[in-house]
């Protein structure tokens, strides 16, 4: 269980630094079904952080757990689509 809130942790601590910038979201729906969307990450928050979409004026938000991002149920690219963040256990 240590373990795992280190890793948590450090996941929202990468985050962390790249608040503002533009972020590619990658969610399995289910039955080969995918969701794929850019986004700027807004906020964290210590169990969640928050992805806006859209413009200025017209625009959702989205919620999504570090927990998510540790089982790879969403996939997130960083700046461009081939930067992925990737939690590596054991570190």
């Amino acid at each position: 269980m240590y373990l795992t809130t280190n890793v948590l942790a450090d996941i929202r601590k990468d985050l962390e630094l790249h608040l503002g910038e533009k972020v590619w979201l990658k969610a399995n729906r289910g039955r080969r079904k995918a969701m794929v969307r850019e986004g700027v990450i807004e906020s964290t928050y210590p169990y969640h952080f928050l992805v806006r979409m859209g413009d200025a004026h017209n625009y959702s938000r989205i919620s999504i757990s570090y927990a998510d991002v540790l089982t790879q149920s969403v996939e997130l690219a960083i700046g461009a689509p081939e930067h992925k963040l990737t939690a590596e256990l054991g570190k």
